[in-house]
């Protein structure tokens, strides 16, 4: 089996490259200077000369309060280049996945957001990627899109490198507690992947995070307690840490068609959390 990973010196990317030597599969990894995704000439030739099996598309434009004014960038990349590598994917034969977000809801619910939820973004970030979605499923119908949250590993920049980071030079952090989701690991949901092209589903759209609820404070709290770290967390609303784009006070994704139909256990935020430390 042959599997293409865009993005591949991202979190995800890196996380699957990290597991590839689990599987007996022929991994190709790419990231923008072995295939620019944006360029349709480029993705056409490269999809038709190599027909993958699979497409697992883990580039994104993420840096969310860059892209409310930074649109033009965030379409690029979150909505044109995955419509590119459906489009060419369904052409070639090989089954395309995505990832998405958690940022396609308002953030409004105080239950778990299911695939069935209707998305309503209220940032460029979230927007952009709702397009992207949109527009897979119009040019591929057995496309698959996954929907994740609050993503972190030993790999790049994330909240929890930045908090390890803040706690070696300051003696009290303030994070906000009135925003809620769930933290993921992103060797989790590249496991989850593996097991999605293992065990192919029919349905369209699917969320993944870690199990388990809790706000950045927690999260933040807990970094600090596993790592020993003597940095007082100090919890407060999200009206005295203003951002440029809006963020969802509330993104608890609903796993159970995933955990269904793709018959996958998922380990709890606070175990996953202890094994990506253990590697930093």
């Amino acid at each position: 089996m042959k599997i293409l990973i865009t993005g591949s010196n991202g979190q995800l990317g890196n996380s699957f490259r990290k597991i590839a030597k689990n599987y007996n599969y022929d991994f190709v990894f790419t990231d923008k200077d072995e295939l620019d995704i944006t360029n349709e000439s480029q993705v056409q030739s490269f999809l038709k000369k190599n027909r993958f099996d699979f497409v697992v598309n883990a580039a994104a434009y993420t840096a969310v309060d860059k892209a409310e004014n930074d649109f033009d960038m965030a379409y690029l990349l979150n909505a044109t280049a995955p419509y590119l590598l459906a489009k060419y994917s369904k052409k070639y034969s090989s089954q395309f996945i995505h990832i998405s977000t958690d940022y396609v809801f308002d953030g409004n619910s105080s239950t778990p957001y299911s695939s069935m939820s209707k998305p309503n973004p209220k940032s460029v970030y979230g927007g952009t990627k709702f397009y992207g979605e949109k527009k897979i499923l119009r040019v591929n119908k057995d496309a698959k899109i996954i929907r994740t949250a609050w993503l972190y590993s030993e790999f790049g920049n994330n909240f929890v490198k930045t908090m390890i980071k803040l706690a070696q030079t300051k003696s009290n952090i303030n994070v906000v507690f009135d925003q809620i989701g769930t933290p993921t690991y992103a060797t989790d949901l590249a496991k989850a992947i593996m097991s999605m092209i293992n065990n192919m589903p029919s349905q369209n759209i699917f969320h993944f995070t870690n199990e388990g609820v809790c706000s950045w404070y927690d999260f933040a709290k807990k970094i600090m307690d596993l790592k020993h770290l003597s940095c007082k967390v100090s919890p407060i609303l999200s009206k005295d840490f203003p951002t440029i784009a809006r963020r969802p006070h509330y993104s608890v994704l609903d796993k159970s068609e995933i955990k269904d139909k793709v018959q996958i256990k998922i380990p709890h935020w606070e175990d996953s959390l202890k094994e990506c430390l253990k590697l930093l």
